[in-house]
């Protein structure tokens, strides 16, 4: 029988979110699918496709009207030098960080990933037959990522060097000056970056997202990972990107073809008129995002839970310790007492059981419902 210990990550999460599932009046602080809704004009532009007829299955590499607008984006906001052809559309972010590795990795070779990790990561690492080499981040050090811990594990095999910008599972981002010292380390040793920008719209306190590749030198080195289920709402619609250098897109493209050919096109559509459309969304969910994240801090201050500076992303990863228990076995403990999920840092690397992971992801009245759930199973644990 597998007990929590052994599972890695990802099966630990979904053991805990498949128990919340047989449980009634669950409260999910867990997965970070934005509870809500997909702004109108998005869902319109789908059923205008629908209407239109205009569903014909597209190239494996995308719609090429999606594909000008996401380059037109990346040009526009986060000055990466790119055109149409350096991109291509999955089906879901969760497809473009699999078919990324798949595509760059041989066979032993080594990348660094910092930790704690989303561990699909691990898991796409493994298949490809790679090498995860740990980056330790602290969270004294708001979970930055230190050019100089990554300088001390780059070795003969080491081929990339993976940025999570802001960060899950810690909402933390990789400040500007470290991003700056990573790239001059991957020019010096001729190694890609992989930059996942999916919270990029989501960062907190005068922090600003910065974008690696669009420093000098870097275009070509650096595969930059984004997708629209975060910024607004469209988890469901399954629909990220990839932006990289030509020939990269290229073997892209060919992976793509034996798994599902293209995204759906429906989505696809929905997507262009998310990036063309007017973006008050995104300033909207901002905002809601940054009220429950000020009351989910207030109540973990209340409770002597510590955290790193939440600067990016709509998680809080919290120091437990104060409660004297394990983050798995206070995982477990608060679903079926509490029935309040969260995921505990084990879920995220081997080494974080101190920690778990709140999603800020609900309501704000059933926020203060989980918190006053959360305090009241812990005082039977003391």
């Amino acid at each position: 029988m597998t007990t929590t210990s052994q599972l890695d990550g990802t099966a630990l999460r979904y053991q805990l979110m498949e128990r919340a599932a047989k449980l009634s009046d669950v409260i999910s602080l867990g997965r970070g699918d934005p509870d809500l809704a997909t702004p109108a004009h998005i869902v319109q532009a789908a059923k205008d496709a629908a209407t239109r007829g205009d569903l014909a299955l597209s190239s494996s590499e995308g719609l090429p009207e999606l594909r000008r607008a996401i380059a037109d984006k990346l040009l526009r906001e986060n000055h990466l030098p790119v055109g149409e052809e350096n991109i291509l559309v999955t089906t879901g972010g969760q497809e473009a960080l699999f078919l990324l590795i798949q595509t760059l990795l041989d066979p032993g070779d080594e990348i660094l990933i910092p930790d704690p990790r989303y561990t699909s990561y691990d898991q796409a690492i493994e298949m490809a037959g790679g090498k995860t080499v740990l980056v330790p981040t602290t969270e004294e050090d708001a979970f930055d990522l230190d050019a100089d811990e990554i300088l001390r594990r780059i070795t003969p095999r080491t081929k990339a060097i993976l940025i999570v910008t802001p960060s899950n599972p810690t909402a933390g981002i990789v400040t500007e000056k470290n991003l700056k010292r990573i790239a001059a380390i991957a020019r010096e040793r001729n190694l890609i970056v992989v930059a996942d920008e999916i919270y990029e719209k989501f960062v907190w306190d005068g922090w600003t997202h910065f974008s690696i590749g669009s420093l000098l030198g870097m275009a070509e080195r650096t595969i930059t990972l984004n997708g629209f289920s975060k910024t607004y709402a469209m988890t469901g619609w399954r629909v990220g990107y990839i932006a990289a250098p030509i020939e990269f897109i290229a073997s892209l493209a060919r992976h793509k073809q034996v798994t599902n050919l293209a995204a759906p096109t429906l989505s696809q559509w929905a997507a262009h008129a998310a990036l063309t459309g007017p973006q008050t969304c995104v300033d909207e969910f901002r905002a809601i995002y940054r009220e429950r994240r000020a009351f989910v801090r207030e109540q973990l201050d209340e409770m002597g839970w510590t955290y790193g500076d939440p600067r990016g992303a709509f998680y809080i990863f919290a120091n437990t310790r104060a409660t004297g228990r394990n983050s798995t076995e206070l995982a477990f403990d608060l679903l079926e007492q509490a029935r309040v999920l969260l995921f505990p840092g084990t879920g995220f690397g081997e080494g974080w059981d101190d920690y778990v992971r709140i999603s800020l992801l609900q309501p704000q009245a059933k926020l203060v419902e989980a918190f006053r759930r959360i305090r009241d199973a812990s005082i039977h644990w003391k």
